[in-house]
């Protein structure tokens, strides 16, 4: 196993393996600090990003992270390597990908097909050497495109997820706040509901509930209910209308594990969704920095290196939708706006990177040193970047979750300031049908 060294401020720095330099070069921030894996001083984190730069490319898949034998995420990880993608950066350090990935000849075309080839330690090692115009530059260059009943990740394009939560998942309350969202021109991602109850006799009222409305007025969009990918699965074979199966997922097994799912049921469920055939990409993840870490399960790693394994795992099933929820697991993992906002442009820039469809959820806890200016620079940055989507929340406060978002004019002020517009099926039928939406109430008689 390799060990690293270098020199900063007349001091010496040594890295016992890969691990450890890859968490001491990670840009600071509470998660990692109070796993004990963050660099002593910003000499050390200096000294460990020079010397992450001359490490080969080579050396990660030679080392890995998490032992093969002992986690399935690796295994994923390390399985669907393709060598011939790899190719054209295989004789390269972290330091030389890092410019070459800011080179004129890394065009979009470049990058995604050399995705299948980068593993997410790689992407989550150059993006420690980036600065946040680094991060929006390279990200910015990668579609990645996805479809169900709308294409998402187009060019000059900006999609949403309507998140039309309810404390008592009162389904007047719900329908109420869909309308609103589709009024503002959102939901084109997908309208995604998280449900108080995990029960499947709710997930199905609220399946139905969606399908019917998107039946009446024939709205070109998917739905979702986040209950757990079980109880998605029970309603599915009840024949519930199962558009999108969501799941969140982490980087290793062991945090898969307290999430109550591994990748023998995440296949199952898959397969069982795309036999419906109602759409082509059919799975929805989330994700955030800190998940591991918080259920004791990130084995040493820093969380911004874990997270990008978690894109390692969803990219085995051509999901329509990966979502970042950066900020919603607290300050104790990132603690105030500065941390957020560089987790965010880091978690869009990895998952482009390793080929996945990124949103993010742009929002913050409130007990976090945070506020909605910090949200709004992420916003506009994450926009600048070719993000796929983000959330649209009533008000932009969840007031099922309990936490700050982006709302439906914050969408709407990130198209009109960058020139972008909704899905195309979307737009075409907003154009022609949104006039007949306030009679959508009626759908609860």
């Amino acid at each position: 196993m390799s060990s690293f060294r270098a020199t900063a401020a007349g001091k010496v720095y040594y890295f016992g393996n890969l691990k450890v330099l890859l968490a001491k070069a990670s840009p600071l921030r509470s998660g990692d600090e109070l796993a004990g894996v963050a660099a002593e001083n910003a000499t050390c984190r200096a000294a460990a990003q020079m010397a992450l730069a001359d490490v080969p490319l080579r050396v990660f898949l030679q080392e890995p992270l998490v032992p093969y034998d002992e986690d399935e995420v690796s295994r994923v990880i390390f399985d669907s390597h393709d060598a011939a993608a790899f190719a054209p950066v295989a004789s390269m350090t972290v330091g030389e990908f890092r410019d070459f990935l800011l080179s004129e000849q890394a065009t979009g075309e470049v990058l995604a097909a050399l995705a299948p080839g980068i593993l997410p330690e790689m992407a989550a090692a150059v993006s420690k050497l980036m600065r946040v115009q680094d991060l929006i530059l390279v990200a910015a260059k990668i579609r990645v495109i996805t479809k169900f009943r709308t294409t998402i990740g187009l060019p000059g394009r900006l999609s949403t997820r309507l998140q039309p939560n309810h404390p008592t998942d009162d389904p007047r309350g719900i329908i109420a706040s869909v309308l609103d969202g589709l009024l503002l021109e959102s939901g084109d991602a997908v309208i995604g509901i998280n449900p108080v109850a995990d029960q499947v006799d709710r997930v199905e009222l609220l399946l139905r509930l969606l399908d019917r409305l998107r039946e009446t007025y024939s709205i070109p969009m998917q739905s979702c209910v986040l209950a757990h990918i079980t109880t998605q699965f029970e309603a599915l074979q009840r024949g519930a209308p199962v558009d999108l199966v969501f799941q969140s997922i982490a980087g290793t097994e062991a945090a898969n594990t307290s999430f109550g799912v591994n990748i023998q049921l995440l296949d199952e469920v898959h397969d069982a969704a795309r036999g419906l055939r109602r759409g082509e990409n059919i799975m929805y993840f989330e994700t955030g920095q800190g998940s591991a870490l918080s259920a004791n399960a990130h084995h040493g790693m820093d969380q911004q290196t874990a997270e990008a394994r978690a894109y390692g795992l969803a990219r085995r099933y051509r999901p329509m939708l990966v979502n970042t929820v950066v900020g919603f697991i607290g300050p104790e993992y990132l603690f105030d706006g500065k941390q957020i906002l560089r987790a965010g442009l880091e978690d869009h820039f990895c998952g482009k990177l390793l080929g996945l469809p990124m949103g993010c959820d742009v929002c913050y806890t409130n007990h976090a040193e945070a506020d909605q200016d910090d949200m709004d620079t992420l916003l506009t940055l994450l926009g600048a970047a070719g993000v796929n989507y983000i959330m649209g929340v009533p008000g932009a406060d969840d007031v099922m979750l309990n936490y700050q978002s982006t709302s439906f004019h914050d969408a709407l002020y990130i198209r009109k300031l960058l020139g972008l517009r909704p899905a195309p099926e979307f737009e075409a039928w907003l154009a022609t049908s949104q006039r007949q939406l306030p009679g959508m109430m009626a759908l609860l008689a």
